[in-house]
């Protein structure tokens, strides 16, 4: 049996974020999510939204085994396989058939500060490409924006920088634009516990 990966972080915010989703998404659709690590979102998600089909996907092909055995662990008919997805890539997914459905909903969570920039440009335009019309692209995670950043915000960044030179916490700002280029604009801007925002980006 394989062992099932866990993240603290996202069994402590996946209620906040399902309290956001709930006024955020209808009442049924179809769901794609972008870095989906561990599950413990989809699997979340999935079950408290009976009316959504949910597809996890995440870049990294050694996180799908673990992945793959939450979802059969769930149980649930409405969280699908996960597919390997790299947002940078032309396609979507980035192993078998492209997608022929777009989505109602795609999600991402904690994934712009932990991947160069080329990933904002890639999410920004492979959702415009396979959202339906009306669609939402949400995103979640710590942002810079004009005001003073917590100091816990501050010492997260440098220690990313450290890791990788080109990760980092993005300015709003330049999310903003890479969405707009897409034909994507900010609609919402919800605070979140621990200095994070949930963004909703619609076409």
């Amino acid at each position: 049996m394989t062992d099932l990966s866990h993240s603290t972080a996202a069994e402590r915010n996946k209620q906040p974020i399902l309290d956001v989703l709930e006024k955020v998404l209808g009442a049924r659709g179809a769901a794609l999510e972008i870095a989906s690590g561990t599950g413990q979102h989809a699997a979340w998600f999935a079950a408290a939204l009976p009316g959504w089909t949910w597809q996890p996907t995440d870049a990294d092909s050694r996180a799908l085994p673990s992945l793959a055995a939450r979802v059969a662990q769930s149980g649930l008919a409405n969280l699908r396989p996960p597919l390997l997805l790299d947002v940078t890539a032309a396609q979507w997914p980035s192993q078998g058939p492209a997608f022929t459905q777009q989505f109602d909903a795609i999600y991402c969570a904690n994934m712009l500060h932990i991947a160069p920039p080329a990933a904002c440009v890639g999410l920004m335009e492979g959702a415009a490409r396979q959202l339906q019309p009306g669609g939402r692209l949400v995103t979640y995670g710590p942002y810079f924006e004009d005001t003073p950043p917590a100091p816990s915000n501050l010492a997260f960044d440098q220690s990313l920088r450290a890791r990788n030179a080109s990760w980092g916490i993005r300015r709003l700002k330049d999310v903003e634009e890479e969405a707009r280029r897409s034909g994507l604009s900010l609609r919402e801007r919800h605070e979140m516990p621990a200095n994070n925002l949930l963004l909703v980006f619609g076409l």
